[in-house]
């Protein structure tokens, strides 16, 4: 995958997340938690939701392209931004373009999908979320947080973690946060997280 195409795509889909659907969803008093569904991600009562490349919407579908504000208008939302409600969002403007490429949304809706599967079956007990503030799918048991991110400044490509709340040393925490794997690299992410919650327990 190509690493423009890849940052590209996940910055306009971290902007959709946030001002698209977690903002105006914030604003009708549903909170910001959105959730990982087949194809992408979306609010947490299913009427707005991202399949890759296109939004999903009680008025219709449309291609995720034009501006923010385009899209908005076009399924009946205003856009909202969450500066209000936490500092390290996206810092996308409503009048922004966006660029999604087709392949790069596929493969970040995949990497979504298979971290969703992997906090369920390690907490079953808990729901895991997408929160759009760093547009990652995570839950938290035991003063740990367990993930998927999408890729950001730590690394550029999709990547499980495992961030204690209280640092640890050695060779499996490769992280300022913890421990990080690339999802190229992990066979199965079940495993990776098993692994980091065995070493806390000891």
């Amino acid at each position: 995958m190509d690493e423009r195409s890849l940052a590209v795509t996940r910055r306009s889909l971290h902007g959709v997340a946030e001002l698209l659907l977690a903002g105006p969803q914030h604003r009708r008093g549903g909170g910001i938690r959105l959730r990982v569904v087949p194809g992408g991600f979306g609010t947490t009562d299913g009427d707005f939701r991202v399949d890759g490349d296109v939004l999903v919407a009680p008025a219709g579908t449309v291609r995720l392209t034009g501006t923010y504000a385009g899209l908005a208008a076009a399924v009946g939302l205003e856009p909202s931004r969450l500066d209000d409600v936490y500092s390290g969002g996206p810092g996308i403007a409503p009048g922004e373009r966006l660029e999604v490429d087709p392949a790069a949304a596929r493969l970040l809706a995949d990497a979504f999908a298979r971290g969703d599967a992997a906090l369920r079956a390690l907490a079953p007990d808990a729901t895991p979320v997408l929160w759009p503030e760093h547009f990652d799918v995570g839950v938290t048991v035991g003063e740990v947080n367990y993930g998927v991110s999408p890729g950001d400044d730590h690394l550029p490509e999709p990547y499980a973690y495992v961030g204690p709340w209280t640092p640890r040393t050695g060779a499996f925490w490769n992280a300022p946060f913890g421990a990080s794997r690339t999802l190229a690299e992990l066979a199965d992410v079940l495993e990776f997280f098993t692994a980091g919650r065995s070493l806390l327990d000891n």
